[in-house]
């Protein structure tokens, strides 16, 4: 059975960059899609980017583009979330998702992934 854990979120003033892990164990990452999500406090969960199982598609939402890049290495079963220039309203917590989806699919829709990681939290001070 696939489990995810995310890692990496902490405390950093804006402008700061962080990157986040989603590590897999159980299976390998090789045949699923990677979803973003991040839920800040008394907001609903929100989808941030995702990449393709074969890593030649992404999305990004447009709140950060240009400033988010995601990335994976199946070698490492890892999906990276490098985040820069981050702001304040970044504030939340961050989850990695997994779907089973071969080749192109890619989608920032939270209910198409079933597995889900526990969440890291991330904080930016102004």
């Amino acid at each position: 059975q696939l489990q995810l854990v995310e890692s990496g979120g902490g405390l950093v003033q804006s402008g700061g960059s962080l990157r986040l892990s989603c590590a897999a164990s159980g299976r390998t990452l090789d045949y699923y899609a990677i979803g973003w999500f991040r839920q800040a406090s008394g907001k609903e969960r929100e989808g941030v980017s995702c990449i393709s199982e074969n890593g030649e598609s992404t999305e990004y939402a447009e709140s950060v583009k240009g400033r988010f890049t995601i990335s994976r290495d199946n070698a490492k079963n890892t999906v990276y979330l490098q985040m820069n220039s981050l702001k304040p309203e970044d504030t939340a917590i961050y989850y990695c998702a997994a779907e089973v989806a071969a080749g192109t699919w890619a989608s920032l829709a939270q209910d198409e992934y079933d597995c889900w990681g526990q969440g890291t939290q991330v904080t930016v001070s102004s």
